[in-house]
């Protein structure tokens, strides 16, 4: 089933979001050469309880051990916080975090530089980006779902990049994961109409190499197949009738770590 959400309701769910956009600026002090992913979800588990009410969303659900999904390089997503996983220079580290606030959720991934990176990786991080701002400027009322696969697809067309088909955005609201699901590839004018109210989670999920994946022995993490680099941009978007309106904040204005 697919909830239009009230006014009020997109208000309530983009309070939520505004804690993870200020997380995301927050974070850049943190990445850096040295410290571990489970370091970074400290930071992020902290960070969001230090709001009035609110919790990582993603803590629990499903069995998931950590408050934020930390991926780096060829992680696509649901990367567990370790110890044992440290970032280095030229390292990409991807950090997804679901934030539920008086009974609403709010969801937003930043793919970050460690250091400098190489212009691969960086083709990489700027078309993923790019990608999500055209998914969302796609998010208008009348048009379809298979519009925002499309708007990633024509994004990426011709910049020798791969769209990672299998993962797929979402509906949210009282529940991180509502219909409908979100495809990064798709047809204009196809699936369902987009209607003021609706309130979803695009994703992009982007790889230097093959669009497949496959998942580790943890049952949690996914890798691209042929261990080529993955960028994961997402915010939450609400469809109103005055155009898109993104709930997660400053996601796509954080500096870049130094």
């Amino acid at each position: 089933m697919i909830h239009l959400r009230t006014s009020r309701e997109i208000d309530a769910i983009a309070e939520g979001g505004s804690i993870i956009g200020r997380l995301f600026e927050h974070l850049a002090q943190f990445v850096r050469p040295g410290i571990s992913t489970k370091g970074l979800d400290e930071e992020v588990e902290s960070f969001v309880r230090s709001h009035d009410g609110a919790v990582p969303a993603f803590k629990g659900l499903y069995g998931f051990p950590g408050a934020a999904c930390i991926s780096v390089n060829e992680e696509v997503v649901h990367g567990i916080p370790k110890d044992s996983v440290v970032l280095g220079e030229g390292d990409i580290v991807t950090v997804d975090v679901g934030v539920r606030l008086d009974g609403w959720c709010s969801d937003s991934a930043y793919t970050y530089p460690v250091g400098d990176v190489d212009a691969d990786t960086q083709r990489l991080l700027d078309a993923t980006r790019a990608s999500l701002d055209a998914a969302i400027e796609a998010a208008v009322e009348g048009n379809h779902v298979g519009d925002l696969g499309a708007a990633v697809m024509a994004t990426v067309e011709g910049r020798g990049i791969g769209i990672v088909r299998d993962l797929v955005g979402h509906g949210i609201g009282r529940e991180v994961h509502e219909e409908p699901q979100i495809p990064n590839i798709g047809r204009p004018g196809h699936g369902p109409k987009l209607r003021a109210g609706m309130v979803l989670a695009i994703e992009p999920m982007l790889s230097l190499g093959s669009d497949r994946i496959r998942t580790l022995e943890d049952r949690w993490t996914v890798v691209t197949r042929d261990g080529s680099r993955s960028a994961h941009f997402e915010h939450t978007v609400a469809v109103t009738a005055d155009g898109p309106r993104v709930l997660t904040g400053a996601g796509r204005e954080v500096p870049n770590p130094v």
